[in-house]
């Protein structure tokens, strides 16, 4: 097992988060957030977090009871609702943009939070960071039981191949970012039990929590041995993922390089 080591920089200025998703997961994630920033900050990190929230939906009614909203909450923006009440509670300066990330912009971040729900949504993550000179993603997806979280760096665009690099979620599974493959129900719930159909109470928080401690061992100490975690709250299981490429090979990462056909070899 190797361990992963923070970039140093990381330790000595404020560091830049975009969390992407504001629902049932990344609602969790801001509160968590913001306790993070404040514990850093009274450990002496130099800056916190400065955390930038996106998401272009507003509040419904289904959302109360199982996402962090009020009914006073219902129809105003997701993003702007968080970052006001972390922004008066806590004297920050976070920001909110309603908006969608897409994968032509460059998302200039040292870590991006995904809290998304579907392939296009991560493959826009990716995309975008990578254009922008690459960074940390952290990438927490749930079904209604269980969910993974998965740290990883993605690379600019323009980077030559590190065999050393922190492999991200699209490394170790391809098939989160692929566009090709079947479209995950996004059909809006009417109501809180329509919800609940699709997502466990707490499967958010229980994910929301593995991921706040990764980052909180990753900034407290400056070094990880694992990078991932999968949750099954049904079964009340968790699967590390450590920094070691044993475990990275049984996902197929890297994949075996192919072999260049000679001259005058057939198919």
């Amino acid at each position: 097992m190797a361990i992963h080591h923070l970039a140093p920089e990381l330790l000595s200025r404020e560091v830049r988060v975009a969390v992407i998703g504001a629902g049932g997961t990344g609602s969790q994630m801001l509160m968590g957030l913001a306790q993070l920033h404040t514990a850093m900050l009274a450990l002496g990190h130099p800056g916190g977090l400065d955390v930038t929230v996106i998401d272009a939906d507003q509040v419904s009614e289904a959302n109360v009871g199982r996402q962090m909203f009020y009914p006073s909450d219902v129809g105003l923006p997701k993003a702007t609702v968080l970052v006001n009440r972390i922004n008066m509670a806590m004297g920050t300066g976070w920001k909110a943009e309603t908006r969608r990330v897409t994968a032509a912009e460059s998302l200039r971040t040292d870590l991006a939070i995904g809290c998304v729900d579907n392939r296009l949504a991560r493959k826009a993550i990716l995309e975008s960071v990578g254009r922008a000179g690459g960074g940390y993603w952290l990438d927490l997806g749930n079904r209604l039981h269980d969910g993974q979280v998965i740290l990883g760096v993605v690379p600019a665009r323009w980077a030559k191949p590190d065999a050393n690099r922190l492999p991200h979620a699209g490394d170790l599974l391809p098939e989160i970012v692929d566009e090709s493959q079947e479209a995950e129900d996004d059909t809006p719930s009417c109501s809180l039990a329509d919800a609940l159909d699709k997502q466990s109470l707490f499967v958010n928080r229980g994910v929301s929590l593995y991921a706040l401690n990764l980052l909180w061992e990753l900034f407290r100490y400056g070094q990880i041995a694992y990078h991932g975690v999968f949750v099954n709250l049904k079964n009340a299981r968790t699967t590390p993922l450590p920094v070691d490429p044993a475990a990275w090979s049984r996902f197929g990462y890297p994949k075996p390089a192919r072999r260049r056909k000679r001259k005058g070899q057939g198919s």
